[in-house]
C-alpha cells in the first residue's frame, strides 16, 4: 500500500529548501523530528479540502475499515465527537427533527461541550440495573422501549463501545433498533481501532452504526492525537459532502504532518499482516486472562485487548495495585479505588505479557476490601448544559456544593465521565460520589 503523505515529505526534507514558511524551526533538528514537520505548502494537500495527497491516504484508510468515507482527525476523537454531532443533526433538521440526542450517560466530557457547542438536547438512557459512571450498558430492549415510548424520536443514539473499562456493546442490536425507527446510531469507538482486523470484526461501521469515531493512536501504532471519522455507506451522498465542513468547522488549522504522516503510515502496516498479529496477541491476551482468574484476580469487560482488574476482591484498590505494578517498571492506563485499566497491543509482544504476568502473580493475595462502589442516581437538569456552561461559575470544596447546579464540565482525563452534567443539581449522592472518586472542588452557578 502507497504512504503519498509520507513519500511526499520525505522528497521535501530531502531537497533542502530554504523553507520560508511555517513552522518556525524550519526543519532544524532539535527534538528530531522537526524535519519531517511541514504546513499546507503547495502539494502538501489540505486536510478538509483535501484533493491529493491526504485524500489519496484517507481513501486507503476507507478501503481498510470498509466504510463509505474516512476522515483523519489530528485532534484525536475529540474533534471528530464534535463532527459526527454536527452531522447527525444536520440531517436530522432535514428530516424535520429538533435538535436532540439520545445518549448514554457514560458519555465522554467532549460529548457535553459539543451539546454546548451546538446546542442541542440530551435524553439520558440508562441501563436497567445501575452502574458506576463509567459504564452505562444499554440493552436493546432498554433502546427499544425509549424510542417506542419517545414523545419525539432523536436525530440520533449515542453510545460508548468499548467503554472506558473494556466492556463491548450490543452495537448491532442496537443499530437494528435504531434503523428500525428511522434514527441514527453513533458510537464513540475511541478504544476500539483495532477492533476491525479481528478474525470476526467487530468495529461498530461493520456492525451497523451510521458513524463512529477511533482515537488511532490509543490502539494502533501512530502518535498521539490521530484519530478517525468514518462514515458508513447508510449515510446519504449530501451529507457525505458535508463532512469536511463538519470537521473544519471545530478543527485547528494548523494540523500536525507529524501525525499525519503516522496515519498514512499505519496504513501499509494495517495492510501488511496486522491482522494476522493482532490475532495470534489476542489468543494470547484471552491465555493470560483465563490465568489471572485462575490466580483470584476478579477481571471484567470482554474487550481482548483490555485487561481490567477489578482488584478489592484479591484485597487491594487498583490504586495500590497500579502502584505495585508501577514499582515494577508497568505504567497502567487508569487506576483508581476499583479498577486498573491496562491496554495491550502486539507492540507489547509477548515478552510484555510476560511481563505483566510474572508481577501479577508475584502479588500476594490479602482479604477482600468490602467496599462499594457508588451507584449514581438520575441528575436533576436545571438549566440546558449550554446555559450552565455559558454562566459564571465560583469554585467551591465539593461539601459546599450540595443543592447548587454545577457550571463547568471540567473533570480529569483519563477517564473524562462527568459524575455530575453541568447544568444539574448537585445532591449528597453526587458529594459522596465526587468526594469518593477525589474529586475535592468544583465550580458552580455563581448565586
Amino acid at each position: 500500500m502507497k504512504t503519498p503523505i509520507v513519500e511526499f515529505v520525505k522528497r521535501y526534507a530531502d531537497g533542502g529548501s530554504l523553507r520560508l514558511h511555517m513552522p518556525g524551526h524550519k526543519g532544524l533538528d532539535v527534538l528530531g523530528p522537526e524535519h519531517l514537520d511541514i504546513t499546507e505548502i503547495a502539494g502538501a494537500d489540505v486536510l478538509y479540502g483535501a484533493s491529493g495527497i491526504i485524500r489519496d491516504s484517507e481513501e486507503n484508510a476507507s478501503a481498510l475499515f470498509g466504510t463509505e468515507k474516512t476522515l483523519y482527525s489530528t485532534e484525536g476523537s475529540s474533534l471528530s465527537i464534535r463532527g459526527m454531532l454536527y452531522l447527525a443533526l444536520l440531517w436530522g433538521k432535514d428530516q424535520g427533527r429538533m435538535p436532540l440526542i439520545f445518549a448514554a450517560r457514560n458519555a465522554h466530557k467532549v460529548f457535553m461541550t459539543a451539546a454546548g457547542l451546538l446546542n442541542f438536547e440530551i435524553e439520558w438512557l440508562y441501563p436497567e440495573e445501575g452502574s458506576g459512571c463509567l459504564s452505562c450498558p444499554i440493552a436493546p430492549d432498554t433502546l427499544d422501549l425509549a424510542l417506542r415510548s419517545a414523545e419525539r424520536l432523536p436525530a440520533a443514539v449515542y453510545i460508548t463501545s468499548p467503554d472506558y473499562l473494556g466492556n463491548l456493546a450490543d452495537v448491532r442490536g442496537l443499530a437494528e433498533v435504531c434503523h428500525r425507527y428511522g434514527v441514527w446510531l453513533l458510537v464513540d469507538n475511541a478504544h476500539g481501532a483495532y477492533l476491525n482486523f479481528l478474525p470476526e470484526a467487530l468495529h461498530p461501521i461493520s456492525l451497523g452504526a451510521d458513524l463512529c469515531c477511533d482515537s488511532a493512536h490509543k490502539t494502533l501504532p501512530v502518535l498521539t492525537g490521530g484519530g478517525y471519522l468514518h462514515l458508513s455507506y447508510r449515510v446519504p451522498r449530501e451529507l457525505l459532502a458535508q463532512a469536511e465542513r463538519a470537521m473544519a468547522l471545530f478543527a485547528s488549522t494548523s494540523p500536525s504532518y507529524l501525525i499525519l504522516q503516522s496515519l498514512d503510515l499505519a496504513n501499509r502496516y494495517l495492510a501488511e499482516g496486522y491482522g494476522e498479529r493482532l490475532t495470534a496477541f489476542a489468543a494470547r491476551v484471552a491465555v493470560l486472562r483465563s490465568e489471572m482468574i485462575s490466580y483470584g484476580y476478579s477481571l471484567i469487560g470482554d474487550e481482548p485487548l483490555k485487561l481490567t482488574v477489578a482488584p478489592k476482591s484479591f484485597g487491594y484498590t487498583g490504586t495500590e495495585l497500579g502502584a505495585r505494578l508501577a514499582e515494577r517498571g508497568i505504567v497502567c492506563e487508569f487506576c483508581d479505588r476499583d479498577f486498573c485499566v491496562m491496554m495491550l497491543t502486539p507492540e507489547i509482544g509477548i515478552e510484555g505479557l510476560d511481563a505483566l504476568r510474572q508481577v501479577l502473580t508475584e502479588i500476594p493475595r490479602r482479604n477482600a476490601i468490602c467496599e462499594p462502589m457508588p451507584v449514581l442516581g438520575r441528575g436533576e437538569r436545571v438549566l440546558s448544559i449550554r446555559e450552565a456552561l455559558f454562566s459564571l461559575g465560583r469554585e467551591l470544596p465539593v461539601a459546599d456544593c450540595v443543592g447548587r447546579v454545577l457550571a463547568s464540565a471540567s473533570v480529569s482525563c483519563p477517564p473524562a465521565i462527568p459524575i455530575v452534567v453541568c447544568g444539574e443539581r448537585i445532591d449528597e449522592a453526587a458529594a459522596r460520589a465526587m468526594e469518593y472518586y477525589g474529586v475535592e472542588r468544583c465550580v458552580v452557578i455563581e448565586e
